[in-house]
């Protein structure tokens, strides 16, 4: 009898403590830094949560993602840049090599793991190393040069997730092999600049020259001396890169560590008579093409493979670099041979496109953005089943002449069909009904106006086009 009771009283609290659980499930909310993220149960089935630092790309920002997209195409093409698409995984050893140890990037942020063949793999940090490789694997130093590249998909860090910065990302990028020539460097950041001035941002390039490895090694050396001697006032980060990677302390935004950088030797002091010479024609360039600038000494860049000319672009309004750069670059003459090819000049640069996007949503909450979305002219209002499959075939035929009508099939009523042709604004409506089918006819509806005209289906698309040219 005792052992009943207390086999009872155990089940009671299991009982109890899974209700417990379920209710705080329901209450608890998944973290993720700012993104909206909540977890649904149903019963005792929980609904996985969005990944920390991941985001999901809805409908309504579908916009914005479309037209960096079609900007970024239109440029590459108009460049000359063709498109390059590397796998998302590649070797870990690929970005070990062409990074360099003592980077972020590769001691904190890398996803590297063991695949189910024991070799080691990684999720993509960066496209620039994925390029160099192509580039060596494919033969492409037999082709005419330079040989230029653009791709446009997600790289994966292990960063702390803030604002405009996630797991997962987003880069639009341009590479050109083959070529050592101040105009390549200034092509590079042209395209980089009218990217962002296309969107309708205004925004400043900043430039630095490293010089060849030679000048870069003097420099490394006077630096670290410097550093040395100013140790106890840098910050707990820039004592360990201090160690690994001197010239990240530049880098640094601690507050301590620029006061500590204000007197330290600059890199322009050391480079060669040759590398400042190539780096004065880069600006030159610039000057003419009218791409405004600002010389930043200590802008390094944080990989090892940069060589020459450095840069990164910010809004205009944040004339100090002190928020997230939106694009970064620079030229990475040692990077192939590094990665096993023969000796061949190269730059490139990458934006981050979640950073673009989060500056443009703000500019639309404020009003002040210049891209604006595009609705679709026509609405195709539909009613009975007939109608509705007579719908489908007339949208085919307006899709195939170019002719971009928005519908839903959704909503069997015409009141709800005619309040989301209003909501869309569009300046003309087809409504197609029992019979109108019969008749071979539909009804195009000015918004405005509210005349209506009745126009046979076979001459539908012509009375479209005629009505839907720009008025002189």
């Amino acid at each position: 009898m005792i052992l009943k009771k207390n086999n009872k009283k155990i089940a009671k609290k299991k009982n109890l403590s899974e209700k417990k659980l379920v209710k705080k499930e329901k209450n608890t909310p998944a973290k993720n830094d700012g993104e909206e993220n909540t977890i649904s149960t149903k019963g005792s089935v929980r609904t996985p949560a969005l990944l920390r630092g991941m985001k999901d790309l809805l409908p309504k920002e579908e916009f914005f993602w479309k037209t960096l997209h079609h900007t970024a195409e239109n440029l590459a093409e108009a460049y000359g840049f063709g498109l390059i698409n590397t796998p998302i995984l590649e070797e870990t050893a690929l970005f070990v090599r062409s990074l360099g140890r003592g980077t972020d990037v590769v001691d904190k942020e890398m996803y590297s793991f063991e695949d189910l063949d024991g070799g080691k793999i990684c999720l993509r940090p960066e496209a620039t190393a994925s390029c160099a490789r192509a580039f060596i694997v494919h033969g492409m130093q037999s082709l005419p040069q330079p040989v230029k590249f653009w791709y446009y998909g997600p790289m994966f860090r292990h960063d702390r997730p803030q604002a405009g910065r996630y797991r997962q990302f987003t880069q639009f990028g341009c590479e050109s092999f083959g070529v050592h020539d101040p105009v390549v460097d200034a092509e590079l950041i042209a395209v980089a600049y009218h990217f962002l001035e296309d969107l309708g941002l205004k925004v400043n390039v900043h430039l630095n020259s490293l010089g060849t490895p030679e000048d870069r090694q003097n420099y490394l050396i006077e630096l670290t001396g410097y550093l040395r001697t100013k140790r106890s006032y840098l910050c707990e980060d820039c004592k360990k890169r201090l160690v690994k990677n001197p010239l990240r302390v530049l880098d640094c935004k601690n507050l301590e560590c620029k006061e500590v950088l204000n007197e330290a030797p600059q890199i322009i002091e050391w480079l060669s008579e040759s590398s400042k010479s190539y780096f004065m024609k880069v600006l030159e360039y610039l000057d003419e093409i009218n791409v405004p600038y600002v010389l930043q000494n200590t802008l390094v860049r944080g990989l090892d493979y940069y060589t020459d000319t450095v840069f990164e672009i910010y809004l205009e309004e944040d004339s100090e670099g002190a928020q997230s750069a939106l694009c970064g670059g620079g030229r990475y003459n040692g990077l192939v041979e590094q990665l096993g090819g023969r000796p061949t000049p190269g730059a490139g640069f990458s934006i981050g496109l979640e950073r673009v996007i989060s500056v443009l949503r703000k500019q639309t909450d404020e009003g002040t953005c210049k891209i604006k979305e595009v609705f679709p002219s026509v609405f195709f209002a539909q009613l009975g089943e007939q109608a509705r499959r007579r719908a489908l075939r007339l949208l085919e035929v307006l899709r195939k002449s170019g002719i971009v009508v928005a519908h839903s099939f959704g909503k069997s009523s015409l009141k709800g069909q005619m309040e989301m042709a209003d909501k869309l604004k569009v300046r003309y409506s087809l409504i197609l009904g029992q019979k109108e089918v019969q008749d071979g006819t539909a009804i195009i509806r000015d918004m405005e106006s509210g005349i209506q005209e009745i126009v046979d289906q076979k001459k539908l698309k012509n009375a479209l086009e005629k009505k839907l040219q720009p008025k002189v």
